[in-house]
């Protein structure tokens, strides 16, 4: 899904407009007592660091929210790269509702914004490897069609989005199941044949027991580096590999280069801050 898809989207909009109403509330107090409803102008939006630009469309429809009647102008592309100074969008229209929109836009913007330029620092830093980096569930409630988007135009990939789109047999799993070759063959016997069984394992006997169980990608969770080249000898291309737990910046080209398949990291989204974008009126 694009962002312009995403930005229409019923989910999103709901998002806008529980953000707008909890900005806003019975009514902007301060614009209402000071500028003219019919007072016309024209706004930017700027970058006030080097940042990844994501979520320029969802910006632009909580202005549409606010006022079917603003102009919106993006002046660069999700993806691309700016500068302290640089203008990202200008609005034109009635000040009143630029003001009323401004901090819900700046909001989206700076958190999308904000992980894009995480994410693409951890790809960077991952240097050549042939592994793949995606995100995992750990995103903001509510958020994480957005936040999932602005990790992918980071330069990662996406983990499943729910419970709904993929099979991950966990620990808690296991143990309600007794054994991991018992939940694969559960769950084999529920779900279509074209959907990948990946099971979470957390030693070496663990890693032989779904590998012997069948399963089409295991997860090493929480392991040493020792025991994760361990891990490749042992599956010796089975299964896919993915890489999780404690992933970092400082970390991540290391563990690419173990000979792993996937590194999956929570830090994407749950540790990424929002960058500083402000909006001024020029007139």
């Amino acid at each position: 899904m694009q962002d312009s898809d995403i930005a229409k989207s019923s989910q999103v909009t709901r998002l806008i407009d529980l953000a707008l109403e909890e900005d806003i509330g019975s009514g902007d107090i301060t614009t209402s007592a000071c500028i003219s409803p019919e007072q016309l102008g024209s706004a930017i939006i700027l970058a006030r660091e080097p940042l990844k630009v994501a979520g320029l469309a969802v910006c632009g429809e909580v202005f549409a929210r606010v006022d079917k009647n603003l102009r919106y102008f993006a002046c660069v592309k999700d993806g691309d790269f700016v500068e302290p100074g640089q203008k990202i969008a200008v609005v034109e229209g009635r000040v009143f509702s630029l003001l009323a929109a401004e901090r819900t836009a700046l909001n989206f913007l700076q958190r999308l914004c904000g992980i894009a330029t995480h994410v693409d620092a951890f790809v960077s830093a991952m240097g050549s490897s042939r592994a793949r980096l995606v995100d995992t569930r750990k995103t903001t409630p509510g958020w994480r069609v957005l936040e999932k988007y602005a990790v992918r135009v980071g330069g990662a990939g996406n983990h499943r989005f729910g419970l709904y789109d993929g099979v991950l047999i966990k620990d808690n799993h296991i143990a309600a199941c007794d054994h991991i070759a018992h939940a694969v063959q559960k769950v084999r016997q529920k779900v279509h044949h074209l959907l990948k069984i990946e099971v979470e394992v957390e030693d070496l006997a663990q890693l032989k027991q779904a590998l012997e169980a069948g399963a089409d990608v295991i997860m090493l969770d929480n392991m040493s580096e020792d025991q994760m080249k361990k891990a490749v000898e042992i599956n010796a291309g089975k299964a896919l590999l993915e890489v999780s737990g404690g992933v970092t910046q400082k970390s991540i080209a290391r563990l690419a280069s173990l000979g792993v398949d996937i590194i999956s990291a929570g830090a994407l989204t749950h540790s990424a801050r929002s960058v500083d974008i402000s909006m001024d009126i020029i007139s």
